[in-house]
């Protein structure tokens, strides 16, 4: 499908990609990732043709059709159906011309076409799409213009997803999308027929969509089969691998350089100390796997408070009087809370987070707060809402009265910025910097319960985990809005379901909210639970029954896929302590045909690890076709 061949692209004199290579196949889904500014949004670029590169080549398969979100979101008065229908332009092309066509050769033809696009179901399609993402049947009529920007790019979403490319291009879908919508598209994707490249930074979205991983690191494109859980464990070897060879080497060069060192000058010695000479500067170093420093976000620990240092009763909130978002809330927030609110945008979330954070007032109730609570809040708008002109020091330093310097940039440098960032203009920062300042900002105020609404539409996956790492070590309150799962099940240990105008505790963890938002986004599809027409309908004992004799039936399948994977781990592993030993030096002093010997098994390995992940690929698209994924 795609085919990448030593690709370069310079940008203000600084290079993103340097003879990067990698080869897409049809029907394969790969992850591609990498950290922030490493080029992963370029290289899409490069792929669909906005940007031209320094060197190398880009060739897709003749009269592929290419899917990109479109740079500006459909704004007119075209309601929402008809603006993805209209995305596919080949149905909205013939189905134009079907109208004004007389010669009878040609209406044959076009009718055949549309058969064939299944242009007769567009309509549901389109609508099932939208209403996967948030969507409902009325709101699908409304003009495009009567919806905010974020609503407009997940209506410019639908009409991507609907036009079926056949290579589907994704830059972090799901930031513009609610946890929700979010599980929908993961299952959307899962079942995408065609070939996918995705740039996402959610853990769970490239578990359980992505069957390849392309890391874009240090300029090169690297390709690892398998999902995010699997390239974190081979890089993770692959590092301790070439840790060890380092090592190793080190350990020869000293003992060679001791010997050159101590005999050198003598003449019975000279021959053997000079050609140790030339097996050192023959010698090559290990290339190891750099890693970047991973950013700590450490928050304050605030001063003790008692608990509850929230509590509401009978309370009101909206933006009109008369019309409230939220009812009748009856609930309380103490210290060690870890609190995630549920529930599709639209539901009052966000009204909710402002009540808390003083950003609305109750219209009814009341709602009482500890005397002495601080509370820090994090949302979006705030990073639009900074000083431009002004540098990550010189925010933080506004907020710290007669505070060193030294303190405070090693204050920045917990939260990942160097002296050069600390000095770079907020306009200047990437949109993961802006969030990090953030972060550091409110943590300065050493706040009792923290608000963050999204907060990891900008982060990358190493900045994600270390979010995570800081809320499970902060010693307050947290009230966690985000459409991450991954972010909620190792945060949040209480969840609240918002909806209806209402908020209240939901009883079960994240599992079973993606499973009850996968089932109603199904709608009406109750194969999996109901008897066929004519038959009596199964009881909820029975239809978990089905579902378990369903689950059995295919175990011996999941079991096989489980041992190709264990087989792709095992010859991968030993591939690469193979090649490890033929680029040790030492191997050359054990003869060619030693070296021919490491070569032939190092070909035997790579095909048979093509050959099983061939096998993999096959049975894991069967259990997809049979609704196990």
């Amino acid at each position: 499908m795609l085919q990448i061949k030593d690709l370069t692209y310079r940008i203000a004199g600084r290079t993103l990609l340097e003879n990067a290579s990698l080869h897409i196949p049809v029907g394969h889904k790969f992850g591609l990732i990498g950290r922030n500014g490493t080029g992963k949004s370029t290289l899409l670029k490069l792929i669909t043709g906005e940007l031209h590169a320094d060197g190398g080549s880009i060739e897709l398969r003749n009269g592929a059709r290419l899917g990109v979100l479109p740079q500006e979101a459909p704004g007119g008065p075209e309601s929402l159906i008809e603006a993805v229908l209209a995305a596919d332009e080949e149905r909205a092309r013939l189905m134009q011309e079907a109208e004004t066509a007389t010669d009878g050769m040609r209406i044959a033809e076009i009718h055949t076409r549309l058969a064939d696009i299944d242009a007769h179901t567009a309509e549901a399609r389109a609508a099932k799409i939208l209403s996967g993402l948030g969507f409902d049947h009325a709101a699908q009529q409304r003009s495009c213009s009567s919806f905010s920007g974020g609503w407009r790019t997940r209506v410019a979403l639908a009409g991507t997803l609907f036009a079926e490319p056949d290579l589907l291009l994704l830059d972090e879908p799901s930031n513009y999308l609610d946890l929700e919508a979010t599980l929908w598209l993961e299952s959307f994707l899962r079942n995408y027929q065609r070939t996918l490249v995705i740039i996402s930074h959610d853990k769970d979205l490239l578990n359980n969509v992505v069957t390849e991983i392309a890391h874009l690191d240090q300029m090169k494109l690297v390709k690892y089969t398998g999902n995010y859980d699997f390239f974190e464990k081979t890089r993770r070897e692959q590092m301790e691998l070439l840790a060890g060879m380092a090592r190793k080497q080190e350990a020869q060069r000293k003992h060679l350089q001791s010997f050159v060192d101590r005999f050198r000058a003598k003449a019975s010695k000279a021959r053997q100390a000079q050609s140790r000479v030339k097996m050192l500067e023959k010698m090559q170093p290990v290339v190891g796997i750099v890693e970047e420093h991973t950013a700590s976000l450490t928050f304050h620990a605030p001063e003790p408070l008692s608990s509850p240092i929230i509590t509401m009763e009978g309370c009101t909130v909206g933006y009109e009087p008369g019309k409230p978002v939220l009812r009748g809330l009856d609930l309380r927030i103490d210290m060690d809370d870890r609190i995630a609110l549920l529930g599709s945008n639209g539901n009052g979330k966000s009204t909710f987070a402002k009540l808390l954070a003083d950003r609305l007032a109750p219209e009814t109730g009341k709602l009482q707060k500890s005397g002495k609570l601080k509370i820090g809040f994090f949302a979006q708008h705030q990073l639009d809402e900074m000083r431009e002109n002004e540098t990550a020091y010189q925010h933080l330093a506004a907020k710290v009265e007669n505070g060193q310097e030294s303190k405070i940039r090693a204050r920045l440098g917990q939260f990942g910025f160097s002296r050069q960032k600390s000095d770079t203009v907020v306009k200047q920062l990437s949109g993961g910097e802006k969030a990090r300042l953030n972060f550091c900002l409110i943590a300065e105020d050493k706040p009792h319960l923290l608000i963050l609404d999204e907060p990891t539409n900008h982060l990358d996956v190493d900045s994600r985990e270390a979010l995570i790492h800081g809320l499970n070590n902060y010693e307050g309150a947290v009230l966690l809005i985000s459409h991450d799962p991954h972010l909620v099940s190792y945060v949040a240990d209480r969840l609240w379901l918002v909806k209806d105008g209402g908020v209240h505790a939901y009883d079960g963890d994240i599992e079973d909210y993606k499973r009850e938002v996968l089932d109603a986004a199904r709608g009406g599809d109750k194969r999996k639970t109901d008897a066929a027409p004519g038959q009596p309908k199964l009881s909820g004992k029975e239809a978990r029954k089905a579902r378990a004799a369903a689950r059995a039936a295919l175990a011996p399948k999941r079991k096989e896929v489980g041992r190709l994977e264990k087989r792709m781990q095992d010859l991968a592993a030993e591939q690469a302590k193979l090649e490890a030993e033929l680029a040790d030096p030492a191997t050359y002093d054990k003869g060619a045909d030693h070296q021919a010997k490491l070569s032939d098994q190092i070909g035997r390995l790579k095909s048979d690890l093509a050959e099983t992940e061939e096998k993999w690929l096959a049975l894991t698209e069967e259990l997809e076709a049979e609704g196990a994924a």
